[in-house]
């Protein structure tokens, strides 16, 4: 008889233990959805988006702030103009050809380029006169073309004006052939500038002159 009886509390024990897992189980669970959701319905707060042309104004504003001494060169992008300051004060207004924001994406998806001017603090690198273009392999491959092997096959005198002021990773602000087209954004992320109006910048500049551009 007191078998019976431990076996019988033996299994009513057993049964809560059971009960007990499921429930705990069935509260993580629960739990876990209710993370879940969280997590996927999240939205962005309208009010942390900034847009272009917030950024554009605020980049504007912190130049003004830092009051550069001496001669510097500010591009604005949105509105394609270049500035040549000295001291605060515009010595040369430009109208200029910026990036055109385009994504070229190679044959196969191996690689990709996104053609915009970038943004920032810069430095001039370099300054050339008739300067001749050592084109890269997505000029090849935008135009279909297939990429020569022979650095000489490469190379292009003409297409970038009579000067340009390099200001890294390949960027530069150079003259065009292309003069109907300033004003808009066109361009592979270089700045384009008419001759005549680069050459008074090209002179007033030096290395280590710095660029701004928002």
């Amino acid at each position: 008889m007191r078998f019976w009886k431990f076996l019988l509390a033996a299994t009513v024990v057993v049964y809560l233990a059971a009960l007990t897992i499921v429930a705990l189980s069935w509260v993580h669970h629960l739990k876990l959805s209710a993370e879940w959701k969280t997590v996927w319905s999240f939205e962005l707060d309208p009010r942390a988006r900034v847009k272009p042309e917030t950024q554009n104004a605020a980049l504007k504003k912190k130049i003004k702030e830092l009051q550069p001494k001496g001669v510097y060169i500010m591009v604005d992008s949105a509105e394609n103009r270049l500035y040549l300051k000295k001291d605060g004060q515009t010595v040369k207004e430009a109208l200029v050809s910026t990036g055109s924001g385009v994504v070229l994406v190679e044959p196969g998806g191996k690689r990709s380029w996104v053609f915009d001017t970038p943004k920032g603090e810069f430095f001039v690198k370099s300054k050339i006169q008739n300067p001749y273009w050592v084109k890269p392999d997505w000029a090849f491959i935008e135009e279909n073309e297939p990429i020569p092997k022979k650095m000489e096959d490469r190379v292009e005198a003409g297409v970038l004006g009579d000067y340009a002021l390099g200001f890294g990773q390949g960027y530069f602000i150079h003259g065009t052939l292309y003069t109907r087209l300033l004003g808009r954004n066109v361009t592979h992320g270089c700045v384009r500038v008419a001759d005549k109006d680069l050459e008074e910048v090209f002179k007033a500049s030096k290395i280590g002159t710095r660029i701004y551009i928002y």
